[in-house]
């Protein structure tokens, strides 16, 4: 094993400057996901800076109805929270579809939010991986691909970002609240807060070297919208996503007033479909439109040699998801 340094931080500022004094530290929070790329061997900090115990575990309700997360709160207490429950029921399930029970009662927001890829290239310490080793390759590219993705991709990487919980943030409109160290604070959109794999891949996230994830802020929920998180995936439980979707609709005299809707498994980040928000907003959702809106979405996607199967599953997924919130799925209550 190779030996680090643990330091338990007391503060956000003590904690970016061990970081200053140690740079390539990592920040350990659940540890659920660092823990085991450090027994694989895939990261090696020198330092370990635990942000677990600093006062980032609270909930609470925001002046205009919005909600902020602190980083550090477990992913089990968030997905049973009452406000998150009655106000975000996409994010409730989307946390309840990630993991095992023992998991979430360890994994914070933060940690979720900055967990890596499972993409078996780049655990695996023999064969290259870019994101990984950059200028080595992509084994995955010519190897084994079934689950990578089919959206963003580039000739350096095809990896999925495997988060449900970021999936839903995306499609909430959420921001991701940043420590930069002397006080510094600033706000990431979660859409925009992971990157796309055209240059550096090695980078997974917008995050300076130091900063800190420190909470999400959950923006007031429209009353009347209705949400919906659906996941596709090779088990009932315990396994990361094929295909997800995320909707959040908002329908005014039967007419589309906003949707927000947001792809998991298909890309290197959560996927906000602005193509298929832009048209649908303004039309009646019967199940035309939304299947050519989604095609349109599905236009850009380019699928590898045995990945072609997430096109159509994704759409099946988003249109079912939106049919069933806006009461047009055969059988649904709302449908004579």
């Amino acid at each position: 094993m190779k030996p680090f340094a643990y330091v338990r931080a007391t503060s956000l500022q003590e904690a970016a400057d061990v970081y200053a004094a140690h740079p390539g530290s990592r920040y350990l929070g659940g540890g659920t996901n660092l823990v085991d790329l450090m027994k694989l061997g895939v990261e090696t900090p020198g330092t370990l800076i635990d942000v677990s115990r600093l006062p980032l575990e609270e909930i609470r309700e925001l002046p205009d109805g919005g909600l902020r997360v602190g980083a550090t709160v477990r992913n089990s207490d968030l997905a049973a929270d009452p406000l998150v429950r009655t106000r975000y029921p996409l994010l409730s399930r989307a946390l309840l579809s990630g993991a095992s029970g023992q998991l979430r009662n360890v994994a914070t927001t933060g940690g979720n939010l900055l967990q890596r890829t499972r993409c078996d290239y780049f655990q695996d310490l023999s064969k290259p991986c870019n994101k990984r080793e950059p200028g080595s390759g992509c084994g995955a590219r010519d190897g084994l691909h079934r689950d990578h993705a089919v959206l963003g991709h580039s000739e350096h990487c095809i990896a999925t970002h495997p988060s449900d919980m970021a999936v839903a943030l995306a499609a909430l409109d959420a921001e991701v609240e940043l420590y930069g160290g002397a006080g510094t604070t600033r706000s990431v959109a979660a859409a925009e807060f992971h990157r796309l794999p055209a240059d550096r891949p090695e980078q997974d996230t917008v995050i300076r070297p130091g900063e800190i994830v420190t909470a999400v802020i959950l923006p007031a929920a429209a009353p009347g919208a209705v949400s919906l998180y659906r996941k596709a995936r090779e088990r009932a439980s315990y396994a990361f996503a094929l295909a997800s979707v995320a909707v959040v609709l908002d329908l005014d005299d039967g007419r589309v007033r906003r949707v927000a809707l947001a792809f998991g498994g298909l890309a290197h980040r959560p996927w906000r479909a602005t193509t298929a928000e832009a048209r649908l907003t303004g039309a009646v959702p019967h199940a035309d439109a939304v299947r050519a809106a989604v095609d349109a979405e599905l236009a850009q996607a380019r699928s590898l040699r045995d990945n072609a199967y997430k096109i159509p599953l994704a759409r099946n997924l988003a249109c079912d998801a939106i049919a069933e919130l806006a009461g047009t799925r055969p059988g649904s209550p709302a449908t004579p």
